[in-house]
């Protein structure tokens, strides 16, 4: 059924077709017993599913990474889909367009995804605005809504590198009340010079800031670090390192990649007529994995980390959890499998 309507919206603009397929879940949603089939049908119930980490409970360990829902619009009906959290963002101090469009690509042949997003997202005041609305919509209800937020914060693109940190500190500050966790974004291809600041000099002075803002609070909050698959191995060393020095709470493995080498050869012949972006989807399986075995033995399994790239099914997912991995996102598998990939995924693991 999903394969049908999926060679549907795939004859769309890949952006045109998400924010089309997205409202119209939100329609049905908005209906409370469409909302409770749709919930029915989509989440995995089973109690074995349920995960405490960072003191946080998560019904189920499948996410939805950031990117997806950057402005908190679908929550509810993400909820409605199973999901056991959901990564808002990235979000920054103002608001901002992004890169022009056309700006995601799909190359089917490979089931993958490239784009150039450019963090477009309405500002974090307005985001703000909408998850207070979602707190206190949750805390009425008879049966509280479980689902975790993260807050996935980065800089605007007009701020200079030497003052990134300032941004992310305002996203934290104005951020902390309405969401359960916060990942630092400096591993975008698509934000000229944010990939500087995983050098060790430049990411320090921006998590050591937010982590000593965290501690001055009465509770804290998770702080992680999302990392792009294609760091080297004394970059990531660095990042091991610096872990421990801040207290980082866990790391997020990882970021779309700027290779195109896992492509086939039309694959490859799609990506050099799209041109520059983040790959993602299956052909991003390997090089997540293998930054995931690494990261994790560099920190010596002592800190959780939320494994991402190229989960489309129940067995990539449980190769990812059975290296070490806390909890997984998907993104782009959520594009290719559909509505049902929580329930699919859910039942394997």
């Amino acid at each position: 059924m999903y394969a049908l309507l999926r060679n549907m919206l795939f004859l769309l603009d890949a952006e045109k077709a998400h924010y089309f397929s997205m409202n119209i879940l939100k329609r049905i949603c908005s209906v409370d017993l469409f909302k409770a089939v749709v919930s029915f049908i989509f989440t995995p119930r089973a109690a074995t599913l349920k995960r405490e980490i960072w003191g946080l409970t998560f019904k189920n360990p499948v996410g939805l990474g950031a990117g997806f829902d950057k402005n908190a619009v679908y929550l509810r009906e993400l909820e409605a889909l199973g999901f056991g959290f959901v990564e808002i963002g990235t979000v920054t101090p103002l608001p901002q367009k992004g890169n022009e469009q056309p700006r995601l690509f799909r190359i089917k042949s490979d089931k993958a995804l490239i784009n150039r997003m450019g963090f477009n997202n309405d500002g974090v005041k307005k985001i703000k605005e909408r998850l207070e609305q979602w707190k206190e919509r949750n805390t009425k209800t008879t049966h509280p809504k479980r689902m975790i937020i993260g807050g996935n914060i980065g800089k605007n693109k007009v701020t200079p590198n030497e003052d990134a940190w300032k941004d992310y500190e305002i996203c934290f500050n104005e951020l902390f009340d309405v969401v359960d966790y916060f990942v630092v974004n400096v591993s975008s291809p698509n934000t000229p010079g944010l990939r500087e600041l995983q050098e060790k000099d430049s990411l320090l002075k921006i998590l050591d800031t937010l982590q000593q803002n965290n501690k001055k609070r009465p509770i804290p909050k998770p702080l992680l670090l999302k990392i792009a698959p294609d760091l080297t191995k004394e970059q990531l060393e660095d990042i091991a390192e610096i872990t421990d020095k801040v207290g980082l709470d866990g790391i997020v493995s990882s970021n779309t990649t700027i290779s195109r080498a896992a492509l086939s050869v039309e694959g490859n012949h799609i990506a050099e007529q799209i041109g520059m972006g983040g790959l993602s989807g299956k052909p991003l399986k390997e090089l997540s994995n293998h930054v995931l075995h690494e990261i994790l033995s560099l920190t010596k399994h002592k800190t959780p980390i939320i494994a991402s790239g190229g989960i489309f099914n129940g067995d990539d997912a449980t190769k990812k959890i059975k290296e070490g991995a806390s909890l997984i996102q998907v993104w782009t598998g959520f594009i290719y499998e559909g509505p049902a990939i929580v329930k699919n995924i859910c039942k394997k693991i």
